[in-house]
């Protein structure tokens, strides 16, 4: 018999397969989801907006189709938490930030009408460090997001809201948007699921659309789940020049990994990595192995220019955008949104020039490796993750007693968003000492969506199930 938290950690597959069965109501799950989230957000700080009446009228709406047999969305009655940055017409939207803390949105984002449509409900709106700027999840105008799994830790960032959220039971899926591992921290960090598709697949707001670092997608709590979103978020947009086209639409099933050929490398080439990632990473290959694979470590010949050039490449660009704000609004900044945009109005061209050329150099080693392996896997962050309340413009860091750059140098996901038309899945590999989890990237070849989702879930499946039970879930003390 379900507990209520067994409800709220249940796989949203099975959710939607125990709707069709008349064996649980949207009902059920969202007043268990609401009544958890109640309890520990308190302590997590995982949303800002909450819809919960709302999302119980919605829920009622969607039992009464599936007990009426009308035609449901593949997602409907599912509490979804969707990250504080995009669009619901009619609906506030902050972007965790005092300049836009009465901005109400005129317009739905495609990724947001896209899960409405097929049945998703927006029960809340999930926390995210200014202007999605951070690696961590802290703002002025909603306070310090921790990691249900140690709330001294961050759950990441910038999508750390959605991934606190997840982990500690109060959504049963999850967006959030990636510009420079935004999915995959959080994801790294919460014993998630996350999932940066190549440029294109999912159609995003304008200007970012453009910005070809830019990616959103989804987190969840299992490989399965992850798929069922991208699913609905993948996809063209008349309105979205950079979007693909045809809609691809993921497997739900997949051939074993046997006889595969993995790539394999534990610092890119110039990251510092904590012992206890590096541990769990290489117990997370001898999985892929015991399933039939060849795992072999390469030199990917990559610099710390690669991170440099991401870095440059952020400030230029995502910088000049909060730059925008700056004269006016400079005051009800966050001083790592102040530094960003002070940072770019010094870049030149030639510099941004620059990080293309990086780009081109970085892909002319790893494209020819990927010709020989099917993917190629690193750990997602360098260290589990920082202190919640980290401020990369004020705070240093460093990784086995060496100086690293504190906003982007404790994360390996940056250079794949250079390399963005490469898909990435990231997958839990253990925890570590102080109870954060550890994670692994698992890189495709250009466009090759397929092949990350299958090595993911020939992973998942030969391995541990998180939150299927107690001592597999984060011990919240107000749970």
């Amino acid at each position: 018999m379900s507990t209520d938290l067994d409800l709220c950690y249940l796989p949203a597959t099975e959710a939607i397969s125990r709707f069709k069965a008349k064996t649980l109501s949207p009902v059920e799950l969202m007043d268990a989801v609401i009544e958890r989230a109640e309890s520990v957000e308190p302590q997590i700080n995982a949303f800002t907006f909450k819809h919960f009446d709302e999302a119980r009228d919605q829920a009622k709406k969607a039992e009464q189709k599936y007990a009426l047999g009308k035609r449901t969305g593949v997602l409907e009655g599912l509490p979804v938490g969707v990250k504080d940055e995009s669009f619901i017409k009619g609906k506030p939207t902050s972007s965790g930030s005092l300049i836009m803390k009465d901005f109400v949105a005129n317009t739905t984002s495609v990724g947001n009408e896209r899960l409405m449509r097929a049945g998703g409900i927006v029960h809340a709106r999930t926390a995210t460090p200014e202007f999605s700027s951070a690696a961590y999840t802290n703002s002025r105008l909603w306070g310090v997001t921790r990691n249900p799994w140690n709330p001294l830790f961050t759950p990441g960032g910038s999508s750390g809201g959605t991934a606190a959220s997840l982990a500690a039971g109060t959504s049963a899926l999850g967006t959030g948007s990636d510009i420079g591992g935004s999915i995959r921290i959080p994801a790294g960090t919460c014993g998630l699921v996350g999932y940066k598709p190549p440029y294109g697949r999912n159609s995003d707001d304008p200007p970012f659309n453009l910005d070809f670092y830019c990616h959103t997608g989804p987190l969840a709590r299992s490989v399965q789940d992850a798929i069922l979103l991208q699913n609905v978020l993948a996809g063209p947009h008349p309105k979205d020049i950079a979007s693909l086209r045809p809609k691809l639409r993921l497997p739900t099933t997949y051939k074993d990994i046997k006889d595969w050929r993995i790539a394999f490398s534990m610092d890119l080439g110039f990251f510092e990595v904590d012992p206890e990632v590096q541990r769990n990473t290489l117990e997370a290959l001898e999985v892929f192995k015991s399933l039939g694979a060849t795992v072999e470590e390469v030199d990917l010949g990559w610099t710390s220019s690669a991170l440099d050039a991401g870095i440059q490449y952020l400030t230029h660009l995502f910088g000049s955008y909060m730059a925008t704000l700056l004269d006016e609004h400079g005051g009800k900044m966050t001083n790592y949104v102040r530094q960003w945009a002070e940072e770019s109005r010094k870049s030149t061209a030639a510099q941004f020039l620059h990080t293309l050329e990086v780009a081109n150099e970085m892909y002319a080693t790893l494209g020819p490796i990927l010709e020989k392996y099917q993917v190629l896997v690193c750990p997602t962050n360098a260290l589990p993750a920082v202190p919640a309340d980290f401020d990369h413009s004020q705070d240093a860091l460093s990784i086995n007693g060496r100086a690293v750059n504190p906003a982007l140098g404790w994360v390996m996901t940056t250079p794949f968003n250079s390399l963005s038309r490469c898909p990435v899945l990231t997958v839990p590999t253990g925890r570590a000492s102080n109870g954060v989890p550890t994670s692994l990237q698992i890189v495709g070849r250009t466009y090759s969506d397929k092949d990350v989702f299958q090595a993911g879930l020939a992973y998942e499946s030969a391995g541990h199930q998180w939150f299927n039970g107690k001592d597999s879930r984060p011990d919240l003390a107000l749970a």
